[in-house]
């Protein structure tokens, strides 16, 4: 499955207190201000997320950028946009004309808006280096739309980058620590906190929460009786986090069965972990899902939805799933999910999924067209 960034090329550094700089910068592109990406393969780049461009600071990304008006979006977004017939790469730059408007902007990044006009040399498409790939990749990371705002700042020199950040109050960040920091952050994932929280269904569960080093998402373990004593491989649900199926028992999914289901499975069983990780709607975000929620009423399925605002399919990662399994002492597991991407997933983190247990529940009518996606197109075991 394709994650957030295409990752081939970038060697792996084993330095997990570099992702905290990417923490600062996810933090600097959802208030609306730029930040650079220092690449050893292309120019430094200027980023800037297209759904927080206003006026003010598009004229000072124009000012300090050289080639202002090039617009940085997945494959998936030029797709919707009809830019593309087939993605054949992750990231594309779109030069635009050099008066473009904050308006025009969030037509190119938000489905939701009415389709920029695209016509004659606006239309020039080229394939993303580094610092785009990782400049979308933040974006994506900071759970706003993926599509960005690039600039070229090729005529500051190496050695002058650090005094050109300063004096402009930007923050720069490496390209490589973008494209580990789901790895960086699995890795440093421990516990913080844990208690007893006897549940309807299971009075002898308590939770377990896990924070990375960086600051970032919370994960949490949800521990039913005593798994690493029990007689066989304990049952686990690798569950992603839903408000809405979770907490507001919406019928648009069939989130909420598959937790409450698990919780009552695992308790029946006697032991087990239900891993409730922090990846709302296939890891693009609440705010974003609600987006596709809007899509999904106007007639797009599921996949496609997440698709038209640019992000893949399925956004989610599991490596913090197989820390949190090793540090509960659980390398062997029978796995509660009808989704063979977790199983995989599990067994190339070196967990030993003995089992995969089915875990489906029925449909009602505002969530049959969902089901019926997951399983054709998702792959889901329905």
């Amino acid at each position: 499955m394709p994650h957030r960034q295409d990752t081939t090329s970038i060697p792996e550094k084993n330095d997990p207190y570099a992702s905290l700089s990417v923490q600062r910068a996810v933090f600097e592109l959802r208030c609306g201000r730029m930040i650079v990406v220092r690449s050893s393969d292309t120019p430094p780049t200027l980023v800037l997320a297209a759904e927080n461009v206003n006026a003010d600071n598009l004229s000072t990304f124009k000012r300090l950028s050289a080639h202002p008006t090039h617009l940085a979006l997945t494959a998936a977004r030029a797709k919707a946009l009809k830019l593309i017939v087939q993605p054949q790469h992750t990231v594309l730059i779109l030069q635009l004309n050099p008066e473009v408007t904050a308006e025009s902007l969030h037509q190119y990044a938000d489905p939701l808006h009415v389709p920029p006009a695209i016509d004659g040399p606006a239309n020039q498409l080229s394939v993303a280096g580094v610092g785009a790939r990782a400049g979308v990749g933040l974006v994506k990371i900071a759970h706003l739309l993926p599509t960005a705002l690039i600039g070229d700042l090729s005529s500051v020199s190496d050695d002058a980058l650090k005094i050109w950040c300063t004096d402009h109050n930007v923050l720069m960040v490496d390209a490589d620590d973008v494209f580990q920091s789901d790895h960086y952050a699995a890795q440093t994932l421990a516990r913080v906190s844990e208690a007893l929280v006897p549940l309807m269904d299971a009075e002898s569960a308590r939770v377990v929460a896990y924070r990375p080093i960086n600051g970032g998402l919370e994960h949490l373990a949800i521990v039913i009786g005593d798994p690493q004593h029990s007689p066989q491989p304990p049952l686990v649900r690798i569950h992603s986090q839903c408000f809405t199926g979770d907490l507001l028992a919406s019928l648009r999914c069939d989130c909420g069965d598959q937790l409450r289901g698990a919780i009552q499975a695992i308790a029946a069983d006697g032991s087990g972990v239900v891993l409730y990780l922090a990846q709302e709607g296939r890891g693009i975000g609440l705010v974003n899902k609600l987006r596709a929620y809007v899509l999904q009423d106007q007639g797009t399925d599921t996949l496609d939805a997440n698709e038209s605002l640019g992000f893949d399919a399925d956004e989610r990662v599991y490596l913090p799933a197989a820390t949190m399994l090793n540090d509960l002492g659980l390398t062997r597991v029978r796995l509660l999910t009808n989704n063979p991407t977790k199983v995989q997933a599990l067994l190339e983190a070196n967990i030993d999924v003995v089992e995969r247990v089915a875990h489906a529940f029925p449909s009602n009518r505002h969530n049959e067209a969902y089901l019926r996606t997951k399983k054709i197109k998702g792959g889901h075991l329905l």
